[in-house]
């Protein structure tokens, strides 16, 4: 699907959920799939690095505790990837230590988000992280 607009025309987004809980990749999707933003879904870490492989997404949503891959050694081979550079990495997670928080971001996420969120505020900071994205 693309989208018109005054400068052209614009295709959907890509923004990827990876999480171990369906409710809470519902809850992402319902929040942000649009006309804007189409939502994949992977439902541990492996199956991520594979989507991100293929798909390319603009945005991908890390849990840090998934089964396969961990959210972090995702992120990892994320920033390893020069083609991957441009790619915003939120993490959602649990772990809202201070600790938790340092480490996802020093690890190279672009943002931090704890469970619970509220649906709207992550809506922003995905469309936050895709205005403020660079491509190469």
């Amino acid at each position: 699907m693309t989208l018109g607009t005054r400068s052209g025309i614009r295709q959907r987004e890509i923004v990827l959920i990876a999480d171990d809980e369906p409710g809470l990749r519902l809850l992402v999707r319902s929040a942000i799939e649009s006309p804007l933003y189409q939502v994949v879904e992977a439902s541990d870490g492996d199956e991520a690095w594979n989507l991100i492989k293929s798909k390319r997404p603009a945005v991908v949503l890390l849990d840090i505790t998934m089964s396969g891959r961990s959210g972090l050694e995702v992120l990892s081979a994320i920033r390893a990837d020069t083609s991957l550079r441009g790619t915003q990495v939120i993490i959602l997670s649990g772990g809202r230590d201070q600790r938790d928080i340092d480490a996802g971001l020093l690890a190279g996420a672009d943002v931090y988000v704890t469970k619970p969120f509220a649906p709207a505020d992550l809506l922003a900071r995905v469309t936050e992280a895709i205005e403020h994205r660079v491509t190469w």
